[in-house]
């Protein structure tokens, strides 16, 4: 058996763990989980989080499920649910556009969806938000 050395004592820095560039709301993260059992969503899927061009102000937001690419970030959203981790993946591109954007599930009578709620935007219409790059 080998032993082992702790970092701190070997002198290489432990790099911090952040944070997700994108969250989901415990209404968004239940109706992923519903629209996977549902529909059937392999497990090698994960949630799709993104922007293309387009829309009425510049920029739309991508959601779905897909697998995961060359260009993307991974990582796991509501870890702590008895459900487990939902994967999220975000081409690194988008970073940019999604750092500190929450994704919320609205169902009422005026609206039902996913709606993304971004710190970022400088404007926004019903198909779309302009950012501040």
């Amino acid at each position: 058996m080998t032993p082992t050395t702790a970092p701190a004592e070997t002198g290489t820095a432990v790099p911090p763990t952040l944070p997700p560039p994108v969250a989901l709301s415990d209404r968004a993260a239940t109706e992923v989980r519903r629209i996977v059992a549902n529909k059937q969503i392999p497990t090698q899927y994960g949630l799709r989080v993104g922007v293309k061009g387009g829309g009425c102000s510049g920029m739309s937001y991508v959601l779905g499920f897909d697998k995961q690419r060359d260009h993307d970030l991974s990582f796991e959203i509501d870890g702590a649910s008895p459900d487990g981790p939902i994967t999220v993946y975000m081409d690194k591109r988008h970073g940019l556009y999604l750092m500190g954007t929450t994704v919320d599930y609205h169902d009422g009578l005026d609206a039902r969806g996913f709606v993304f709620d971004n710190p970022q935007a400088t404007q926004t219409c019903g198909c779309g938000s302009s950012f501040a790059a």
